[in-house]
């Protein structure tokens, strides 16, 4: 934790050190919450500033930044122009159509990889262009915070993760389990179901008649085909 990096306090003003120490934020400051990214880089760009985070699990949340309230309030009445000029409105556009385009971009290199790492039999390959659809709608969406999110693996090895994850909450009784709160245990289920899950993509892949009882088919009746699509 950096110096001017905080834990949130036993009370609103205040922070907690890496140490434990309670810190009371100084006189004239207020915080800034989490939710305009621009504002906050330029805050904590401008001067002396206290940022505050909290870990829930593996996760890092924001609980906003402490600084001068004129600061704050300057540098928001700055943006605020900035915002309104033509100029902006363009660039926002812009900006908006070039992530628009790598989305799509990336789902339908996310569905290809799917599709690959199925590898069904030819008599089961309109389901995995159903499951890959699904799959995608599922693990794909920015803001999702889902594995097929991360850029730290491959895209294969997130497809591999995000078809095991999907099957898990969707192909067996995951969701309704009652797991013992004992350390392991849950990475121990998970790790058998992914087996069972693989067992039953196996069988698409030797191409096996799977009666329509089958969990995986199932879960994907009604779901639309990627075949004849355009790319999304």
């Amino acid at each position: 934790m950096s110096d001017n990096c905080f834990t949130p306090g036993p009370s609103p003003t205040t922070v907690r050190t890496a140490d434990g120490k309670v810190l009371t934020a100084p006189e004239g400051w207020v915080v800034l919450s989490p939710g305009d990214a621009a504002l906050t880089r330029r805050v904590k760009a401008a001067g002396e500033h206290w940022v505050v985070q909290e870990k829930k699990g593996r996760k890092i949340f924001s609980r906003g930044v402490w600084a001068p309230a004129p600061t704050i309030e300057r540098i928001r009445v700055e943006l605020e122009a900035e915002r309104s000029t033509e100029g902006f409105a363009q660039r926002k556009q812009a900006a908006a159509k070039r992530r628009d385009k790598t989305q799509s971009e990336y789902v339908e290199d996310f569905i290809a990889a799917v599709i690959t790492l199925l590898s069904f039999h030819p008599s089961h390959a309109e389901l995995a262009q159903r499951m890959a659809r699904a799959v995608a709608d599922h693990a794909t969406p920015v803001g999702s915070g889902t594995v097929a999110r991360t850029k730290r693996i491959p895209v294969e090895r997130r497809a591999e993760a995000a078809v095991i994850a999907w099957m898990r909450h969707q192909t067996t009784g995951y969701d309704d389990m009652v797991i013992a709160r004992v350390k392991g245990k849950r990475r121990e289920v998970r790790r058998m179901l992914a087996q069972r899950s693989n067992e039953l993509l196996a069988r698409y892949r030797r191409g096996e008649t799977v009666s329509d009882d089958c969990p995986l088919k199932k879960a994907l009746s009604g779901a639309p085909s990627t075949a004849g699509q355009p790319p999304p």
